[in-house]
């Protein structure tokens, strides 16, 4: 079957909800852990295919989504279009939780009623992404060829750096950023911040 990497159609919306959340557990399955399968990529996938669809590659695998890279070329404004353009209607839809609810959920609830934070110790690396590949597609290079294409379309539009967070209980993620040329920007009790000057086209 073919394996290949197109530019995001408005029609695999629904495919980047499900590999948000098949991979959302460090890279694992995490259908499991939340009881509203939507509430991952109402955070980290649909909002950024939604505000900024040039910057979303979708990998296929015999034309169905497998996997996909995609982010900002400016996390501060895309903050701001998510707190205008996003997250108002899910917090009506998402009351937020009681505070002694300590669940998956309730933790994601109190994210989008939060709005997207800015960590100063990236301010020098104006972009940011997220990559995610189902397990039928790891392993093969595609998710060194999903960075490329993404790094190709910021060095387009003259953006000079990236950045991206990682857990530091996903030590696979880790070792994949480092081999792509991602530098350790400010490490935390439960993470990552790596950084990336992008490449001139």
């Amino acid at each position: 079957m073919t394996i290949a990497i197109r530019p995001y159609h408005p029609s695999d919306l629904y495919a980047l909800y499900q590999i948000c959340l098949r991979t959302g557990d460090s890279g694992a399955d995490a259908t499991h852990v939340y009881q509203d399968p939507e509430l991952l990529g109402h955070c980290f996938a649909a909002p950024y295919a939604v505000i900024e669809p040039d910057l979303c590659f979708v990998l296929t695998h015999a034309g169905a989504p497998c996997g996909y890279v995609l982010g900002t070329r400016d996390t501060i404004t895309f903050a701001e279009r998510c707190d205008r353009d996003w997250f108002p209607v899910l917090r009506n839809r998402y009351p937020l939780p009681a505070p002694d609810d300590q669940s998956e959920d309730a933790d994601l609830i109190r994210y989008i009623h939060a709005g997207k934070q800015i960590n100063p110790d990236v301010a020098a690396y104006p972009a940011h992404l997220h990559i995610d590949l189902l397990p039928i597609a790891q392993g093969q290079g595609w998710g060194r060829k999903l960075i490329q294409a993404f790094l190709g379309r910021l060095g387009a539009l003259a953006i000079p750096a990236v950045h991206l967070g990682v857990g530091k209980n996903n030590p696979r993620a880790i070792g994949f950023y480092e081999r792509m040329g991602f530098q350790r920007v400010k490490e935390y009790e439960g993470g990552i911040a790596f950084g990336m000057q992008v490449p001139k086209p």
